[in-house]
């Protein structure tokens, strides 16, 4: 028994040392390392045996060991932004395989509406913009990344101020009223283009720009950025796709083993202009000139310097990453901690990140996606407003501070004036607090499902909500009416939330070896909601506590309360696309999206926003095939209907406020008509490489029709309600041509220098309008009341300076205007008919060195600070514009809104300059070590007078809305930043 049992055992035995001497010789083991162009080591490189599912990935010094079967060929090697390679086994086992930067863009792959594409493959005008080509330097919010680098695209900031907004258009302005800003969407969320902060309009003072939505993104978490300008690129995303889409993709991980990414860096930033004002000399001499016997005060002092400092940076960020064949994932931290260039202001925000993406089942067919991002920022805010009236903001007051008023009295105290006299710029600043807290968190989970290899089910839910807490108070010493003896103070919290689910089905598949189909189709639902309540008080009795902590301290006559909820709004959309290609010579593409919103009237609850594209690869036709000389040329075309629906929720329908008896009166007057304002947009264009990717670029023409104008107007009385919603029968036409060209200048082993340039053409008109002008551009101040700069007319360009038409002086010194000033012509256009960028990158061994610079020409500034912040009648009580010494104006001269302060905005901006050393690695833990040294707006030509042409202060009037109007706006910086970048 046991003899039996002990053969039983040794032919058990042999039997698994044939199986494995079997399996031994099936495989059979391969090693190597993998490096890139400078010969460093690339972690998380794939490594995958040709037609099997068996591979690798790179470890951290970049080698890889794997067992390949007997009877492989080859091992298929890539990492993103290398050429994918192939390379022979023949009886080798060691490899060392060195990767070959793409050399060319087209095979890119871009992000589109609801998936991805090859760029060779778009039929629509799409411009991606990679995170190796980002601006550097100071960045708050991810529009500013993009600056100059796209054509078409025009990114102004509203303030200088960190975190403040700013004002974007992709081919011009569109629409009459706000929601002229592009639809931005994040890893397929699109947000609501609004933020949570609560507004303040402070007694006196005037309302505090807006915070800019994007804050609470941190730019390096960032991949691509990605810019759909016509209407056969946005179409998908119908009711909100007439002013463009930037789709912002944030990084992922990698197969490897984890990585860990550390950025720092730190910089320090300078008022970039100040305006010239009298000094105190200067002043005397003045008086002197005018013979006034009063005015000199007896010091000498610089008021706009007693609010500024050298403001200082610090940013941090870290990320993590890595994954294994089933699933990769991403985290990141990062802290910013930006000073402004003005006394108590800045922003600091935090950010934290998590994201993966996991392959569930034996056969990988089940999918779950996730992706968390938390912020928290606090903005600190200076009393720097858009609409101060003759009190004047914070600028203007340091800007019309008499030079030799001694701002602090001997025994250091503020010299505080009188209630209606000149305000103590440095005792404004102490006096005022403004702080505001938002907390941010953008979530999705996305399931997944592929039936077949070419066919995909996917759902998705997102998140976005939003809560903004600001506490404001203005202590009573300062002498503002009404502010002066009691104090004032307020206390908000704004909540902004959107929900978002999509169903999408994509199907991919070559029907034959000449013909490939794509097809995507979906459904989606999205709800939003927006409210917020506030408190304040006006008389507080102590100021040893927080006013905002004492509210209660105010009597009950004094204090406020106040609250709102925007009407529900939701849209539902149902969409297509099918995308064909044959012969990969000709490609179709066509799309159609239907959108319903509780936003509009009941006969017109539905959108239907179709598209098509059709390009022509010349290049793979068979005249073009082999050329030398001809890489790439394909002719692009295609024509579609957007919609735009960015106005007030409830707009259609009848809308109650509550009224000073208690009870609810009707405040806004139903529509059922009302319907989605339209943009037709016919896009052909030319893209091109030549001599081997050495020379490449695009040309493209637009022409765009938006129509449906949406618009409020004052309801005739007598009415129920003030105010009536309607679609203008009218029309505002943006066309133009876009022109990209970049190059290898110079392209060797050890040096290389690419140049880059895009132009914009554009015109802008509104047509077929023959209602009543419409007013906008309000000019504030002193010496004006209900002023206004541009109107909207037939014909005219929107925003279009609308103005007395100023003549010099006559003997007496009073300003001459054309028919006595009793006319007023269209004088000047805010928009620009050309925006210009730059962009250009040397690199010499370790070395590197990115310029880029952007312009705009053939546009018009009105200096609302020259009209009425400094004009001559200051002159003895407050300071006045140096450059109005000497002429032959009158002190009695009235202060008059005119062409005399229409300028003319072209300029030509040094935007970015980075110098970099690549230092490789150190020992055998620091990878990739870099160092940089960042320039931000280094120099500005330009002949205009104010503080920066790059300027939008927001000067609506009942949301019509403004542009290219500057008044005393928080200055731009000069910014400097040094940093590092490894890896671990």
């Amino acid at each position: 028994m046991t003899n039996l049992l002990f053969r039983k055992v040794r032919l058990l035995c042999s039997l698994l040392l044939l199986v494995a001497g079997l399996a031994s010789a099936q495989t059979k083991p391969v090693n190597g390392k993998i490096t890139d162009e400078n010969g460093n080591p690339v972690p998380g490189a794939t490594v995958q045996v040709k037609g099997t599912n068996t591979g690798t990935a790179t470890t951290a010094d970049g080698t890889f060991k794997l067992n390949v079967p007997a009877n492989a060929t080859s091992l298929v090697v890539s990492f993103v932004g290398y050429v994918q390679q192939e390379i022979a086994i023949a009886g080798k086992s060691e490899f060392s395989i060195s990767l070959v930067p793409t050399s060319t863009t087209l095979t890119d792959v871009v992000v589109v509406g609801y998936g991805t594409t090859r760029k060779k493959d778009l039929t629509g005008s799409v411009v991606s913009i990679k995170s190796a080509d980002f601006n550097k330097g100071i960045v708050t919010a991810p529009d500013q990344l993009i600056q100059g680098k796209v054509a078409g695209l025009m990114v102004v900031a509203n303030s200088g101020a960190p975190g403040g907004a700013t004002t974007v258009r992709i081919r011009g302005n569109s629409s009459v009223r706000t929601g002229n800003q592009p639809l931005y969407v994040v890893d397929g969320m699109p947000l609501d283009g609004r933020t949570a902060k609560p507004s303040v309009s402070a007694n006196g003072l005037g309302q505090t720009p807006d915070a800019n939505p994007l804050n609470f993104i941190n730019s390096f978490d960032i991949l691509s950025m990605d810019v759909l300008k016509d209407a056969s690129a946005t179409a998908i995303y119908g009711a909100r796709g007439a002013n463009g889409v930037v789709i912002i993709t944030t990084k992922k991980g990698a197969v490897g083993t984890p990585r860990l990414d550390v950025n720092y860096s730190a910089g320090m930033s300078k008022i970039l202009k100040k305006l010239d004002v009298l000094d105190a000399a200067g002043y005397r001499s003045a008086l002197k000139q005018y013979n006034l016997a009063g005015g000199d005060e007896g010091s000498s002092v610089d008021a706009m310097e007693s609010i500024l400092r050298t403001g200082v940076t610090h940013n941090v960020n870290v990320g993590i990453s890595g994954g294994g064949e089933s699933g990769v994932y991403r985290a990141s931290f990062g802290m910013l901690d930006q000073q402004g260039i003005v006394k108590k202001t800045g922003l600091k925000k935090y950010t934290a990140n998590l994201n993966g993406q996991y392959k569930l089942l034996d056969n990988k067919r089940l999918g779950v996606d996730y992706y968390i991002q938390a912020a928290h920022t606090t903005e600190q805010i200076a009393p720097i407003t858009s609409n101060a009236g003759f009190t004047g903001s914070l600028i203007g007051q340091a800007l019309q501070w008499n030079p030799t008023l001694a701002l602090r009295k001997p025994d250091g105290s503020f010299n505080v004036l009188g209630v209606g006299s000149a305000i103590n710029p440095e005792a404004m600043s102490a006096a005022y607090d403004d702080n505001v807290n938002i907390n941010s968190i953008l979530a999705s989970v996305s399931p997944s499902y592929k039936f077949t290899d070419e066919l995909e089910y996917r759902f998705n839910y997102s998140i976005n909500h939003q809560v903004g807490e600001r506490e404001t108070q203005i202590a009573s010493f300062i002498n503002i009416d009404q502010v002066f003896g009691n104090g004032q103070a307020y206390y908000g919290v704004n909540t902004l939330t959107s929900q978002l689910m999509t169903h999408t089905l994509n199907y991919n598949k070559q029907i034959t070896p000449a013909l490939f189909l794509g097809a995507v189709i979906g459904y989606e639902r999205q709800k939003f909601d927006y409210k917020g309540r506030s408190v304040g008080g006006l008389g507080f009795t102590t100021d040893e506590l927080k006013y905002t902590d004492i509210l209660q301290n105010p009597t009950q006559t004094n204090t406020f309360l106040s609250s709102f909820r925007n009407p529900k709004s939701e849209l539902q959309s149902y969409f297509g696309r099918v995308n064909l290609n044959f012969l990969d010579k000709y490609l179709l593409t066509a799309t159609l999206r239907a959108d319903g919103s509780s936003k509009f009237g009941s006969n017109n609850k539905y959108g239907y926003f179709p598209s098509f594209a059709a390009k022509w690869n010349l290049s793979n036709e068979a005249f073009l095939k082999d050329n030398k000389t001809i890489n790439q040329l394909a002719l692009r075309v295609g024509w579609g209907i957007t919609g735009n629906q960015e106005f007030p929720a409830g707009a259609a329908q009848e809308q109650y406020t509550l009224n000073s008896n208690g009870g609810a009166s009707l405040s806004n007057v139903a529509n059922p008509n009302l319907k989605w304002e339209s943009s037709k947009q016919l896009n052909a264009g030319i893209d091109y490489t030549f001599f081997g990717g050495r020379l490449y670029g695009s040309v493209d023409y637009f022409h765009k029709n938006t129509s449906d104008l949406l618009f409020n107007f004052p309801a005739i009385q007598p009415a129920p309600a003030s105010n009536y919603w309607i679609n203008l029968p009218a029309n505002v036409i943006n066309k133009g041509v876009e022109l990209v060209l970049r190059g290898d200048v110079v392209a060797t082993k050890n040096f290389t220098w690419n140049l880059g340039v895009n132009a914009t053409f554009l015109k802008n008109r509104l047509e077929n309008y023959d209602g009543p002008p419409v007013l906008t551009g309000s000019i504030s101040g002193q010496g004006v009341s209900d002023a206004y700069a541009q109107r909207l007319t037939n014909n005219q360009p929107l925003n279009s300076f609308y103005l007395r038409k100023f003549e010099g002086f006559d003997d007496n010194g009073q300003g001459k205007y054309t028919d006595g000033g009793n006319t007023l012509f269209y004088l000047g256009d805010p928009n620009p008919k050309t925006m210009l960028g730059i962009i250009t990158s040397v690199n010499y061994k370790h070395w590197s060195l990115n310029i880029s610079m952007h312009g705009a020409y053939g546009f018009d500034l009105y200096n609302n600070t020259a009209n009425t912040v400094l004009p001559i009648n200051n002159l003895g009580s407050r300071n006045i514009a140096a450059d109005l010494v000497g002429t032959q104006e009158s002190l009695s001269n009235p202060i008059t809104v005119s062409s005399r302060y229409l300028e003319k905005g072209n300029f030509m901006k040094m935007d970015n300059a980075t110098i970099s050393y690549s230092i490789g690695n150190i020992g055998k833990v620091i990878k990739n070590a870099s160092v940089y040294i960042t320039g931000q707006n280094l120099f500005i030509i330009t002949k205009y007078s104010g503080f920066d042409p790059e300027v939008n202060t927001d000067k609506s009037i009942n949301g019509v809305t403004s542009l290219g109007i500057e008044y005393s706006p928080y200055p731009t910086a000069r910014n400097f930043l040094a940093g590092i970048n490894f890896s671990l």
